[in-house]
């Protein structure tokens, strides 16, 4: 192609010269992502959000698509990386913050087990005495109502001495992989719950139950796709299935996994099994299973029972991916219904997971109905202004006044606000509600931002607020187009826990308890919660925050076989609702639309 370009590239992390010899026509967001500048390609580098843009400053750059020229201008120019290459002249790029994936995620790692648990890992030792056949020894030792087979084959004779073998749990079956003469160190296990933005890895001694280690980080899936819509849509590509398998191997559990062993100063050889939840679309990727089918109706998993597997990257581990209900109610959820207690509840009560897809659990003394809503990722602040994900730089708190107008902001980390978190999102639906500065409809009420100045702004698709300022005096806004995202994402969640609860002859009122699920329900503020209608017509005291339900599912599994096999009950037990064939949500969901 010529002589090499060069592209300049101002971020948060300084300046840094990339030398482009070849590969040119690459679009500028596989060039910066090829340099450990991943760009927010949310929407697959399909050019359907802003989640990549970036300020051209100088050069000329090309569109991908029509191949016609984009040169500098005097004012910085913000461009979709995803839509545009390098052409045959140095540019210089400016990449914002909110478009760089490279600040650190806030993930819930807490949990509370609202269950009790036997401690029956999933791989163990047990000494056997020299007395007959060896299953017959251990059956006979451990009282154990499954069968116990030898790998490889049976009728292994008797030690000649007292021996410790290696149990592994099998669903139908004991498996004894390994015989020694002499007790083993103890093994270490990994839960594992892989969210669709981020994931958490826990390493567990399976002997005492203790939690060694953990560690977090964004699902690097995300780089090719924000949402488990698009990730479905992306395996129809030949090749896209195995890409997105290494993104969440490779690039995100197995780094993961290793910070963990660092910090216990444990060897990988040690880690014996492995216990997974996620919802069911995480878990075929996963595995490497094509997920396509579930993409259009019938909505067809390629499995939903546990699942045993084993995956090179991981070595001789032995890999349990947990219970799914159907396409859209996954292990998370599965699991979260046990760990929370839900399971056990006299209720009715609810299990409500707000995140990209909303997951509503509803139990009552007859039945367990289940439910998804297309709530999209507006609440992990996908395609607004200033949206970013909870981490450093990030406002997470919004208080709101009038007369005199006043916005006050709280930021996490002691640093410059970045952009705007969901749980900031939902205060911001509230707050400005209650101060009259929203309408019942999403549109900002000007006789009320009289005193606002300045901090009301016009833009091209209608007004927005200013709610901080940050960094560069850069203004932190919230639009009156993110605001009708965000009623569309809470009309989606109230109209899907309505649905459920009309279906079931319910109110608000009579449920027992709300159990409030996942990293996003720890951080917002419950009755502001309430008060947008994100959780309608619920009281405070009927809600309890519970945490990661689905990484404390993931480590009941691997603690306690039993658990295993309730969840896989529990799973058979619930009744999905397809909230599209009811005949009452459209009508809630519009309903549901405006702010109470």
């Amino acid at each position: 192609m010529g002589t090499a370009v060069q592209l300049d590239v101002e971020s948060p992390r300084g300046p840094q010269t990339i030398r482009v010899a070849q590969g040119r026509e690459r679009r500028l967001t596989d060039l910066l992502r090829r340099e450990n500048l991943p760009l927010n390609t949310r929407c697959g580098q399909r050019g359907l959000c802003d989640g990549c843009i970036v300020e051209l400053l100088a050069g000329t750059v090309v569109h991908a698509s029509t191949g016609q020229p984009l040169p500098a201008a005097p004012e910085p120019q913000s461009i979709r990386g995803c839509e545009y290459h390098l052409g045959d002249s140095d540019v210089r790029l400016r990449i914002p913050v909110r478009s760089l994936l490279a600040y650190e995620p806030q993930v819930v790692s807490e949990f509370r087990l609202n269950v009790p648990r036997a401690h029956d890992p999933v791989w163990q030792i047990i000494e056997v005495p020299a007395d007959g056949p060896i299953e017959a020894a251990i059956a006979r030792q451990t009282k154990r109502r499954r069968p116990i087979r030898i790998a490889g084959g049976s009728g292994v004779p008797a030690a000649t001495g007292p021996s410790f073998a290696t149990l592994e749990y099998r669903d139908d079956h004991w498996l004894v992989t390994h015989l020694r003469p002499k007790k083993p160190d103890c093994a270490l296990g990994g839960a594992i719950d892989i969210g669709t933005t981020t994931v958490v890895v826990l390493l567990v001694d399976l002997c005492t139950g203790a939690i060694l280690a953990r560690a977090s980080d964004f699902n690097k899936q995300m780089h090719l796709g924000d949402d488990v819509a698009t990730r479905i849509g992306l395996c129809a590509t030949p090749g896209m299935l195995r890409q997105l398998q290494e993104a969440i191997i490779q690039q995100t559990i197995r780094p993961l996994l290793d910070a963990c062993l660092r910090q216990a100063g444990a060897t990988e050889g040690r880690v014996a099994c492995l216990s997974v939840t996620a919802n069911t679309t995480m878990l075929h990727l996963f595995a490497g299973v094509d997920p396509s089918p579930m993409g259009y109706y019938p909505f067809t998993p390629g499995f939903l029972n546990h699942r045993i597997i084993q995956l090179p990257e991981f070595g001789d581990a032995t890999i349990h991916l947990l219970p799914s209900a159907a396409a859209y109610i996954g292990s998370d959820l599965t699991a979260g219904v046990l760990s929370s207690g839900l399971a056990y509840d006299d209720g009715p009560s609810l299990l409500v997971d707000v995140g990209t897809n909303g997951e509503i659990i509803l139990k009552t003394p007859n039945h367990v109905l289940g439910c998804a809503t297309a709530a999209g990722p507006a609440f992990e602040g996908a395609g607004l202004t200033n949206g970013i994900r909870a981490g450093q730089g990030a406002v997470e708190t919004i208080r709101m006044t009038n007369s005199p107008f006043n916005v006050q902001a709280k930021v996490i980390g002691q640093t410059k606000p970045i952009g705007i978190c969901g749980s900031a999102y939902v205060d911001f639906l509230a707050e400005g509600r209650r101060a009259g500065i929203l309408t019942p409809t999403g549109r900002f009420h000007h006789a009320a931002l009289r005193g606002a100045g300045d901090a009301l702004q016009k833009m091209e698709d209608g007004w927005a607020l200013r709610v901080a300022r940050g960094q560069g005096q850069h203004d932190i806004l919230i639009s009156e187009t993110d605001v009708a995202h965000l009623l569309q994402a809470k009309g989606a969640i109230g109209a899907g826990i309505l649905t459920l609860l009309e279906r079931s002859h319910l109110t608000p009122a009579r449920i027992q308890k709300l159990y409030l699920a996942g990293g996003f329900g720890m951080h917002i503020d419950i009755p502001n919660a309430i008060a947008c209608g994100l959780l309608p017509g619920f009281k405070p005291e009927q809600i309890e925050v519970v945490g990661n339900t689905s990484l404390a599912g993931a480590y009941l599994g691997l603690l306690d076989c039993g658990a295993l096999d309730e969840i896989a009950r529990l799973a058979k037990g619930i009744e999905m609702v397809e909230l599209n064939l009811d005949p009452g949500f459209e009508d809630r969901y519009i309903e549901q639309l405006s702010l109470p």
